[in-house]
């Protein structure tokens, strides 16, 4: 029966592979996922990927399409008796249909290690297929050897065409939506409130057609903004509104305010943010935004993960805001975070460029006669000449690549660099 009470985003949830919304890398035809599921033959499996892009709907779809049982569990609010439970119904069904079930575990980068543990019998004896979704990098969240059992398969963000074409389709096919004759005359702020998250922007244009004046058929960015905003708030409390408030938290430090910063992480932790979580952005910052303008800003915020791992709530919201105080307070730069975006494009634009013949290892007397690593200088021997040597492949000689910040720390090592080397690379 049709549900007219399920919001937009339910009604819209596609029932096959062909109706599915996306991930065309993973379901289009001949692609890996799509033959694995056609095949009949589907190992355990991750879906890592950002929110509203279909995980949980494409992992109900292969139940269906394999006509398997299917068990769901959040990692929010389930635990070890959960996973039992699940793994003894499905053994004691044995052959009367209990054999290839699937079990979905949401969030499953938020069970902790025993909870994962639990898993690894059944996984691996194929008493279940594991289907878990995570929004985190499986290969920092989900054990070794539970990681080490499944595919794991990466799912995109949504395409502005993407969003534009599910608006459409939802206007046209919706069973209520299709009576109402509206039209969404401009897009924008329904995709940036959606922030590209499916859900969110059925969501979203749920309530801006409810919000229409009867005699309004059209849908504007301006009424978008006026009437959807703080009602979509109310409308997704459970939703993955704290992706910008990390983006903002990110910001204030990399704005060097350190009270915006604790604001919004303060905003993150009454949410129920993990602290890893937390720990683990402040981490990446401290590289990509301080760098070697401070380079303790990196050991302090590593310690600050590993204490966090060990302390947890309540008393970690004191070594975060001890940890985003620093960092916050910390001279900045990018330099080494370029650095490496620079040094990436050159290869991709160069290719395999070979190894200048007196930088190549010479572990053989055949190297040795062909000439690998000859007229090597050894730096420690040769301080005052390193300029005389190149280090990088003839193709690319005098690129610089990493170029010091206007910090206190980096243009000292400006001034090293432009001695050692002579000005070459413009130090």
């Amino acid at each position: 029966m049709y549900n007219t009470n399920a919001p937009l985003a339910e009604r819209m949830r596609p029932k096959s592979l062909d109706d599915y919304f996306g991930q065309q890398h993973l379901v289009g035809k001949d692609k890996p996922l799509r033959k694995a599921i056609e095949s009949g033959s589907l190992p355990s499996m991750l879906f890592w990927g950002p929110p509203g892009v279909g995980k949980t709907t494409l992992a109900q779809i292969i139940s269906e399409t394999l006509d398997r049982p299917f068990y769901s569990l959040s990692a929010i609010n389930s635990g070890v008796k959960d996973i039992r439970e699940i793994i003894t119904k499905v053994q004691n069904q044995g052959m009367f249909g209990g054999q290839n079930a699937i079990l979905f575990i949401d969030e499953i980068h938020r069970f902790s290690k025993s909870q994962q543990d639990s898993l690894l019998n059944a996984v691996e004896k194929g008493i279940i297929t594991l289907i878990g979704a995570t929004t985190e990098n499986p290969s920092f969240e989900v054990i070794s050897a539970l990681l080490s059992r499944c595919q794991t398969y990466i799912l995109k963000h949504h395409t502005k065409e993407d969003l534009e074409a599910l608006i459409s389709k939802a206007l046209k096919e919706d069973r209520i939506l299709k009576t109402k004759n509206v039209a969404v005359k401009e897009t924008e702020a329904l995709l940036r409130i959606s922030g590209g998250d499916a859900r969110k922007l059925l969501n979203s244009l749920e309530i801006a057609i409810g919000a229409l004046p009867s005699n309004q058929k059209e849908i504007t960015n301006e009424f978008v903004l006026q009437n959807v905003q703080q009602s979509l708030t109310n409308y997704d409390k459970t939703g993955e509104q704290h992706y910008d408030i990390v983006s903002a938290m990110i910001k204030s430090i990399r704005g060097s305010d350190p009270n915006g910063a604790v604001y919004w992480m303060a905003r993150m932790i009454e949410g129920g943010e993990e602290p890893k979580f937390i720990a683990r952005r402040l981490l990446i910052l401290a590289s990509e935004d301080i760098g070697n303008a401070n380079p303790t800003a990196l050991i302090m915020a590593n310690t600050c993960f590993d204490a966090v791992t060990k302390i947890g709530w309540p008393e970690s919201r004191i070594i975060l805001s001890q940890c985003i105080i620093y960092l916050a307070s910390s001279p900045k730069s990018n330099a080494s975070y370029m650095a490496i975006n620079v040094a990436q494009n050159i290869v991709r634009q160069t290719g395999d460029l070979s190894v200048p013949l007196h930088l190549r290892n010479a572990p053989t007397k055949l190297m040795k006669d062909i000439g690998y690593g000859a007229n090597y200088q050894y730096s420690h021997n040769e301080t005052e000449n390193l300029h005389t040597q190149e280090f990088l492949p003839k193709e690319i000689v005098n690129t610089a690549i990493f170029t010091p910040s206007n910090n206190k720390r980096e243009q000292d090592l400006r001034k090293y660099l432009n001695f050692v080397w002579k000005g070459k690379y413009g130090y």
